[in-house]
């Protein structure tokens, strides 16, 4: 099956209490701590573009990268209300382009996570490099293992008056693919409004990794880029043994300053 397909229609619904504008802040204060104050900034895995939105609105040109063609259409009836000039391209991380360089890259809200393989992740780290101006940025965050680990096998449940989910949890240990089955129960508004009262039932299967600092580093080293500092994403601290997820922050190398 694929992701978010269903769950797209209620994805803004259900992450409603998912603190944008703190990590939107946080990036930006990444970015101007390394002179990047405006210019084009790449975010992966936009989603349904809430965060492209906010950079956009502190003065970025943004252009954001989405594998959903679901989530990128709600992005881009955002971007019709809100008038900025975003450009969303349809694409995969492991394999998209650009038409130039941009001064960062950023990813949230654990994107990262869907690349199970080493070698997806050093594809997608090596044309983040290749994209990047000489010198730039690439801050993304990720989901740890003690995460997966502390999850577990678990069902969890959300019922709203006007969609509800049944989320039921799987992690394994050896491979660390934490893989989740989403069953959706979305009204139909339009059924609703004629005095009916109807839900659709959408089911969609994910599958993330659960990665260690260690193993980010690791691979932004074969993939050539400049490890340059990570903190645990929630406490904004040092990294520990508990930390579920946790910024990374890197540079581009290669390339020709002259």
């Amino acid at each position: 099956m694929e992701e978010y397909t269903g769950f797209a229609a209620v994805y803004d619904r259900f992450m409603d209490e998912t603190p944008y504008d703190v990590w939107c802040e946080n990036i930006v204060r990444e970015l101007i701590r390394h002179g990047i104050r405006d210019g084009l900034v790449l975010e992966l895995g936009c989603g349904t573009g809430c965060m492209t939105e906010l950079l956009a609105k502190k003065g970025y040109d943004m252009i954001g990268i989405d594998l959903s063609d679901e989530m990128l259409n709600l992005a881009i009836s955002k971007r019709e209300k809100s008038g900025y000039d975003i450009l969303y391209l349809n694409q995969d991380m492991r394999e998209f382009e650009l038409y130039g360089t941009v001064r960062a890259v950023v990813s949230v809200c654990d994107s990262i996570n869907y690349l199970l393989e080493d070698a997806d992740l050093t594809a997608c780290f090596r044309l983040v490099n290749n994209y990047l101006d000489p010198g730039g940025i690439f801050m993304f965050d990720f989901n740890t293992k003690y995460k997966y680990e502390t999850i577990g096998d678990a069902t969890i449940a959300e019922n709203r008056e006007e969609c509800s989910f049944i989320w039921e949890n799987f992690y394994d240990k050896e491979s660390c693919i934490n893989a989740y089955d989403l069953t959706l129960f979305v009204r139909n508004e339009e059924v609703t409004e004629r005095g009916q009262e109807l839900f659709l039932r959408f089911s969609e299967e994910h599958f993330q990794k659960g990665y260690t600092l260690e193993e980010m580093k690791k691979l932004l080293k074969e993939a050539e880029l400049e490890f340059v500092a990570a903190y645990d994403a929630d406490t904004l601290s040092g990294i520990t043994d508990t930390s579920e997820r946790i910024y990374c922050i890197a540079k581009e190398r290669g390339k020709d300053l002259s």
